[in-house]
């Protein structure tokens, strides 16, 4: 493993996912996987964005033939690995029936690990920051929406890397089943201030 930074793995610092999902009942996956997050051990959750809708992206770009996407992003204070908070999170989407057949194949959920504060990371398992989140709008929008401050170390500030991004994302209208004010997920949350 590669870093920069040498805090101790236990020393509690800023991780931002990324969720999303086109199999499915998408915005009920997507709500219980937040709730699952929220409910780990070492976790606190801080934020959770608006949900997006996106066109699918294969190896070979955008695919209009493949199911849409619903995503989202989340901060959270972790208190722990990386490494513990990847497999947190790949167990949660091993129990949301994820299948993995196919690079960027369709899905039932998908977390990604876009940062945990400033490390860098690159070994077998993990590439932190996400390498290609400062490409994906469907990453960088819902996270200038939690953070309009925010960077993905090396890289830049988010809404600059937002405004140079392919388009494929968009404003979800989202049900009140997936409860927008996220009280069921997190009581006492507050939304961004827009």
């Amino acid at each position: 493993m590669t870093g920069t930074n040498d805090m101790p793995n236990d020393t509690p610092q800023t991780a931002v996912l990324a969720l999303g999902s086109n199999l499915g009942d998408r915005e009920a996956t997507l709500a219980a996987a937040v709730r699952e997050i929220a409910d780990l051990a070492g976790a606190e959750l801080t934020a959770i964005s608006p949900v997006y809708a996106s066109d699918a992206v294969k190896p070979d770009g955008v695919d209009l033939d493949a199911p849409g996407y619903l995503n989202l992003v989340v901060s959270l204070v972790w208190a722990g690995d990386p490494h513990a908070l990847l497999d947190a999170v790949n167990g949660i989407e091993n129990a949301h029936g994820r299948v993995r057949e196919e690079r960027w194949g369709d899905r039932t959920l998908d977390i990604d690990l876009i940062c945990v504060g400033d490390l860098q990371i690159d070994d077998d398992r993990l590439t932190l920051p996400h390498p290609r989140a400062a490409e994906r709008d469907f990453v960088l929008a819902p996270w200038a929406d939690i953070d309009p401050d925010a960077e993905i170390p090396g890289r830049g500030r988010v809404t600059e890397l937002l405004a140079v991004a392919a388009r494929t994302a968009r404003a979800h209208p989202v049900s009140a089943s997936t409860d927008p004010a996220h009280t069921e997920v997190a009581p006492g949350l507050q939304e961004p201030q827009s």
